[in-house]
């Protein structure tokens, strides 16, 4: 591979390139420190502020590793010939000493200095004065140094001088920490997004997939029910139905909420004119058989159709339904109402028991919340999300309250 060099001559002033800076760079991988550097919009007023200063005529922030010296930003007024990218042989720059002492490099005049007056680099560069001081992240990892060179003499090596360049450094080196810190939280993001596209993705296909073998367990045991039985068969049947029409509820539940983290949302199937006292009285006779000894108390006023999507509606009113059964008193029927006027539809369900904590109720319709804390074995917890989700769709709004006296789930759709 051809060197990216410096060629200077006697006065050290004058540079060539045998490649493209950058293209090289980025082969090591420091395009990322340059371009980390370069987003730093207050480097190029220190650079500025450096030489202005000092009277110095080149200021860099320099990425400084045992191998390498690469220019990440540069003030150059003196044609010292370096560019972002550009790179100098690390064992020809006082920078690789600091890198191994953790300390600053600072003198006026080197031909006054006793130890650079015969030191390499000045000779090499050509330099006069020259101050730079290490950029240390706040966890303690060596990033490199800024760094100021003359080809003059200049006062330099004062408490002030070595003191500003010290505060710029860190500025430097606290702006560097937190562009890694925001870099490693979007690629977690991202990792998370990818995966939990991924685990939807999954939960949709096995959802699908379940719905062929559950279709036969379900038309077998209907085909049971018809069958004469002694009690003992009677109740395994009706037991297998019970959950027959659990596992179907939880698979539609978990296939909507898979459509909706992919983007395909809640769909929906608006018909005008709907009549939705036979659809409820379905979705109330289902789960009359479900729950034979439970009481469900209805209350219907719908002498007005809907615009809706009535087996939307159905879901809606089957899970939330669903829910005020399974964790409603068992001792207190639940309460049904819907009413239908010009221009709204209402529809609550009602419950006894204990009321829901605050605390639940914040989340009470997002994926996975569930009503009282129960636990994985009393569902999903994605019911009332689905059934929120559903209202949404319909331009609606499901809401909640929950009491000493009653817990009331209410429905509100324009129609």
């Amino acid at each position: 591979m051809r060197e990216n060099s410096i060629c200077l001559n006697a006065s050290g002033m004058n540079n060539c390139h045998s490649m493209d800076a950058l293209e090289h760079i980025a082969q090591h991988d420091f395009r990322p420190d340059i371009e980390a550097v370069a987003g730093i919009a207050a480097v190029p007023r220190i650079l500025d502020l450096v030489c202005r200063t000092t009277g110095m005529g080149f200021a860099a922030v320099a990425r400084v590793t045992p191998e390498r010296w690469v220019a990440c930003q540069v003030r150059d007024n003196m044609g010292f010939g370096l560019l972002p990218g550009g790179e100098l042989k690390v064992e020809t720059t006082l920078c690789h000493e600091i890198r191994e002492s953790g300390k600053p490099i600072v003198f006026d005049n080197a031909d006054d200095d006793p130890r650079y007056a015969t030191h390499h680099t000045p000779a090499m560069y050509g330099l006069k004065s020259y101050i730079s001081v290490p950029v240390v992240l706040p966890d303690g990892r060596f990033f490199g140094t800024l760094c100021a060179i003359g080809n003059r003499p200049a006062r330099v090596d004062t408490p002030e001088i070595i003191g500003m360049f010290e505060l710029y450094a860190e500025l430097i080196a606290h702006h560097l920490d937190s562009h890694d810190h925001m870099i490693a939280t979007q690629s977690e993001l991202a990792e998370a997004r990818r995966a939990a596209e991924l685990r939807e993705q999954f939960i949709a296909v096995l959802g699908h997939d379940l719905r062929n073998p559950l279709g036969a367990i379900s038309s077998g045991v209907t085909l049971l029910e018809r069958t004469p039985l002694n009690e003992r068969g009677a109740s395994l049947v009706a037991m297998m139905q019970k959950c027959a029409s659990r596992m179907t509820e939880l698979i539609e539940n978990v296939l909507d909420f898979a459509r909706g983290r992919l983007g395909a949302g809640i769909i929906l199937d608006i018909r005008k004119d709907t009549r939705l006292e036979p659809i409820l009285h379905q979705v109330v006779s289902e789960l009359r058989t479900s729950w034979p000894d439970r009481a469900i108390s209805v209350d219907y006023d719908l002498r007005h159709p809907v615009d809706c999507d009535g087996s939307r509606i159905a879901q809606l009113f089957s899970n939330l339904l669903g829910n005020a059964l399974s964790y409603g008193a068992a001792d207190e029927p639940v309460r049904v109402g819907a009413r239908s006027g010009p221009g709204t539809f209402e529809l609550f369900v009602a419950n006894g028991g204990q009321p829901i904590p605050d605390a639940v109720m914040a989340r009470l319709f997002q994926p996975f919340a569930r009503a009282n804390g129960q636990s994985l074995q009393q569902g999903l917890g994605l019911g009332l999300y689905i059934a929120s989700e559903i209202a949404r769709a319909h331009g609606g709004e499901l809401s909640a309250a929950s009491g000493p006296e009653e817990t009331r789930f209410t429905l509100k759709i324009p129609s």
